[in-house]
């Protein structure tokens, strides 16, 4: 499929998706949303992929935001459906994509490029990312799931000082904070996301989609994660990647998932 705004490759068992509009600085429009929706989706029912990396071009974005002057106009119900669709169409289906999704971010991440990166599973970063929501400052709020995820990741105190200052945050605490995994360099960025996801290849797809799964329910009103955990824990046992696995356990070999 051709895209306008961003790239997207498959090798390996990796899909890498790039948002490709550096003159913008990668900044999420209503076009790129959509497209990265179509993207994701082709690459999670895509057998060949096994793990997603979401990144953006050049070297000084991942994402630095909406498109301000998409919405500037809007009256509330247009706000109001702007951020719905939005979180319905690609922020809400990231998180709960059965595929593992890696966020590698380098440079800014502000605003709806950090709700997006937050929406990955985890998230590895350059030395040189920066990180905020700056919503506030425009006077409206993060609208496509920052206000939920950022605390989740963050601790509400933390949350809501970035929220309220609108200021932005370094690589270094944003590791300390617990909002990405790694720092590394810019040119050691890509590469440690792919080792981190040819490890998660080794693995299998099933169990991780239960895992995704479990997971996440701890996160959602009204669900009981432990539940949630005991019910994906069963149908594990009545998988082929299971049998796969614990047989190969046994006999002591390397195990060759089949993913079913």
């Amino acid at each position: 499929m051709n895209y306008e705004n961003i790239l997207s490759n498959t090798q390996n068992g990796l899909t890498t998706i790039t948002i490709n509009r550096p003159k913008k600085l990668n900044a999420l429009n209503i076009e790129t949303i959509q497209e990265l929706h179509d993207a994701l989706d082709a690459a999670n029912k895509d057998k060949n992929t096994k793990v997603i990396l979401v990144t953006g071009s050049g070297e000084k974005a991942f994402v630095a935001g909406a498109d301000i002057s998409e919405f500037a106009d809007f009256d509330v119900e247009e706000g109001r459906k702007l951020a719905a669709n939005g979180q319905e169409l690609l922020f809400d289906f990231v998180e709960n994509l059965a595929t593992p999704v890696i966020a590698a971010v380098n440079g800014f991440a502000l605003g709806g490029g950090l709700e997006l990166a937050m929406a990955c599973h985890f998230r590895v970063a350059s030395d040189n990312a920066k990180m905020g929501l700056p919503e506030v400052s425009l006077g409206v709020i993060p609208g496509y799931g920052g206000t939920q995820r950022l605390p989740q990741l963050v601790g509400k105190g933390r949350a809501m000082e970035m929220v309220m200052t609108a200021g932005m945050i370094d690589a270094q605490t944003a590791k300390d904070y617990g909002l990405v995994n790694h720092v590394v360099s810019q040119e050691e960025l890509l590469p440690l996301a792919e080792k981190i996801a040819s490890k998660i290849m080794r693995n299998s797809s099933v169990a991780i989609k239960s895992a995704i799964k479990a997971i996440n329910a701890n996160y959602k009103d009204g669900v009981n994660g432990y539940k949630t955990e005991v019910k994906q824990f069963g149908k594990c046992f009545g998988t082929k990647d299971f049998t796969e696995g614990t047989t190969a356990f046994l006999e002591k070999r390397k195990a060759d998932f089949p993913g079913e």
